[in-house]
């Protein structure tokens, strides 16, 4: 009795200890660091595969209901966005950090990220200065997944512009749970743990046949049948005209390394580090992320020739690598 009484004690000082979190600011109103630029927007829809000229050509865009360029509404979380440096104070201590701590030592280790619903109120134009601010909205009861047991938090941030105006918002639930299963013992030879190997990549309805390509020693890309776009990665819709007819066309594994990053830390269990990863352009016109191969990281550079080599990557997995060109 003694046992279930402090359980019950624990538990009670637990759900009222997260309750309080409950509309509480994260912190302070943030001013986005940037104001809203065209040289953002311009690499943003490079990325994303955006040629509206609403948001490219000024003589177009001055055409259109909008007098001028804009910004993409779902470019809002962007202008948000704080970079690379998690040391920052401003990025640790804030109340949503501290909420997830108590969940974690209440032994709600697990966390995944479950959906986001956001709303774009209007377009956003060069010279625009955004502050976002972000709320904890709610704390579900207790949940039973197939994840473990959990509580989803919602956030929700609020967008503003330089008059004060909203602008847009967001909301992010996650889900924060006790992990069902146990981790599963390391398999031992002779006494000795097993060397970990890479993380195997996820196959799934429009992948599984790239990764079959590989396992036969092939390096397919992906061809629109209406109008001969290649694409990669794999999807089940055309970039271009937006059929859904495809299909398949072997590369001859040459490229040039487009782009390329070195790295250090933090290191991951079944890779070597330094561990250089290039982002190729094939010679067929797509792109491809792979490692390189017998090459110092100080070798690498953009522009050098590379050919693919489809080999074992440990447990029956095979991967393509790149190597300089002969």
């Amino acid at each position: 009795m003694h046992l279930d009484s402090e359980t019950a004690r624990r538990n009670q000082a637990f759900e009222v200890g997260i309750r309080e979190y409950v509309g509480m600011k994260e912190g302070p109103p943030f001013a986005c660091p940037d104001l809203v630029n065209e040289p953002m927007i311009r690499h943003w829809c490079e990325v994303m595969g955006d040629s509206n000229p609403a948001y490219l050509d000024a003589d177009v865009a001055r055409k259109t209901v909008h007098g001028g360029i804009v910004a993409p509404p779902t470019m809002l979380q962007t202008w948000d966005m704080r970079g690379y440096p998690m040391r920052d104070p401003a990025l640790i201590q804030n109340k949503q950090r501290e909420l997830h701590a108590l969940f974690d030592r209440a032994g709600y280790t697990g966390v995944v990220a479950t959906d986001t619903e956001q709303e774009f109120i209007r377009y956003l134009r060069p010279g625009d200065q955004i502050t976002s601010e972000t709320t904890i909205e709610s704390i579900s009861e207790e949940k039973a997944t197939g994840l473990g047991i959990g509580y989803f938090i919602v956030t929700r941030t609020v967008f503003t512009d330089q008059n004060g105006d909203e602008v847009g918002w967001l909301t992010f639930r996650v889900l924060k749970f006790k992990p069902s299963q146990p981790p599963a013992a390391v398999a031992t030879d002779g006494g000795a743990p097993k060397a970990p190997s890479r993380i195997k990549s996820p196959r799934g309805h429009d992948n599984a046949w790239w990764w079959e390509g590989i396992d036969a020693g092939l390096l397919l890309i992906q061809k629109c049948r209406d109008c001969g776009a290649l694409r990669h990665p794999p999807g089940p819709m055309c970039g271009a005209c937006q059929s859904s007819r495809w299909e398949t066309t072997e590369s001859s594994g040459e490229g040039t390394v487009y782009s390329y990053t070195v790295l250090h830390h933090p290191p991951i269990p079944g890779y070597d580090f330094p561990c250089p990863v290039v982002l190729i352009d094939l010679q067929e016109g797509t792109r491809l992320v792979a490692n390189i191969a017998a090459c110092k990281p100080e070798e690498i550079h953009i522009g050098m020739k590379v050919e693919c080599r489809i080999e074992d990557a440990g447990e029956g997995m095979k991967l393509p690598f790149f190597y300089p060109a002969r």
